[in-house]
Order: structure tokens, then C-alpha cells, then sequence
């Protein structure tokens, strides 16, 4: 089973403008990360779940690392975002691991998600006392 990781969609205004700049990117899309992950040989066929408005709402496959010669590191991505059965998720800072377990299914052609009705503040109010 791969390890994934998880990362705030930070600047993006919505999933829709996180596509478009994935979309967007010539052969793969990269994001820059301070530290190597040390689980990097598990990561291999995982994905990064990307992080907005306190829930996961999509993920992009991992293609690898590779160093940027000024002391970061980029995540290269696959350039699209699979829609996935959004979940709710507290924000943090960089990036955390995600187990196979633990990660959200991928939505189907046409299926929509329950959670895409919830107002983002109540999600996570409702996630922060453990009811969803």
C-alpha cells in the first residue's frame, strides 16, 4: 500500500482554480517543500491530498522529489486533480503523511459529494467535535 501526504491548497480560491492551475502545468505540476519526506521510498504510487477549506477535496499522483539546488525540494505531481469523497481535515503547516487506510475514496464519473452542500464553518465546527 503507498503513503500519501496531505498539503493546504494554499492561493487557491477553490478546487475549481487548484484544477486550473494543475491543468495549467506543462508535463507536471510542482509544489516546493522544505525537508525531504523521510518515508519517500513508500511514497512511491501514492498521492498528495490537497487541503481546502478545513476538508480534502482532491489529489493529485505523485511522480517524485527531486532537489531545486537552492536547499528545497519539489513535489512533482501528475497536473490533475481526481475528485475525491471530500473529508473533513484541520489545516496545518507543510505537508503531513496520510495512510492508504485513512485517505478518501475517489469520486466516480458523475457522482457528487454530500459534503459539497455543508457550509465550510460548519464542516469544520462539525469536525472539530468529532461528528464528522
Amino acid at each position: 500500500m503507498p503513503l500519501h501526504m496531505t498539503k493546504i491548497a494554499f492561493g487557491a480560491e477553490s478546487p475549481a482554480t487548484l484544477r486550473a492551475w494543475l491543468e495549467s502545468q506543462p508535463g507536471e505540476a510542482r509544489t516546493s517543500t522544505r525537508y525531504l519526506p523521510k518515508r519517500v521510498a513508500e511514497m512511491a504510487g501514492g498521492s498528495l491530498f490537497w487541503i481546502h477549506q478545513h476538508r480534502i477535496v482532491g489529489r493529485s499522483p505523485i511522480i517524485g522529489f527531486e532537489e531545486t539546488g537552492t536547499g528545497l525540494h519539489w513535489i512533482r505531481l501528475e497536473p490533475r486533480l481526481i475528485a475525491v469523497q471530500a473529508k473533513p481535515k484541520r489545516a496545518h503547516q507543510g505537508w503531513r503523511y496520510l495512510e492508504e487506510a485513512d485517505a478518501p475514496r475517489d469520486l466516480g464519473d458523475g457522482e457528487a459529494d454530500d459534503l459539497d452542500a455543508m457550509p465550510p464553518a460548519m464542516l469544520g465546527e462539525l469536525a472539530r467535535l468529532g461528528l464528522v
